[in-house]
């Protein structure tokens, strides 16, 4: 097996293993996978981005507060399935969803697929 061959395998195959604790694991495609820091740069983009386009398609007015759970799945991309603690602009009361949103990162694409209310 060539030098560039070699590379372009392994490339396949860093997007299969995580981060957890300190120690890689393997990632089962098609699997879902905890994610560890539901605080990170990228998850709270996710997170943004799911509560402003469930608003824009809604006519809501949802604030996200924080990320409560959320888990990832290697698909054509990734989905990111996150359950959220939102505020409406209306009332303090703070109400839980479960958004999926699918992005592929190469072509800057990202799709919020669903957004419902969950207990908790």
């Amino acid at each position: 097996m060539g030098p560039l061959r070699k590379l372009l395998l392994s490339l396949l195959l860093v997007p299969l293993c995580a981060i957890s604790g300190g120690r890689a694991e393997a990632v089962i495609p098609g699997g879902w996978t905890p994610i560890p820091n539901l605080e990170d740069q990228h998850v709270m983009e996710i997170a943004n981005f799911a509560v402003a386009e469930y608003d824009k398609r809604n006519g809501a007015r949802l604030k996200l507060e924080k990320v409560v759970k959320g888990e990832t799945q290697v698909v054509a991309g990734t989905n990111y399935r996150l359950v959220v603690a939102t505020k409406d602009g209306s009332s303090s009361a703070t109400k839980n969803y479960e958004a999926v949103v699918w992005e592929k990162p190469w072509q800057h694409f990202r799709n919020l697929t669903s957004f419902e209310a969950v207990q908790g």
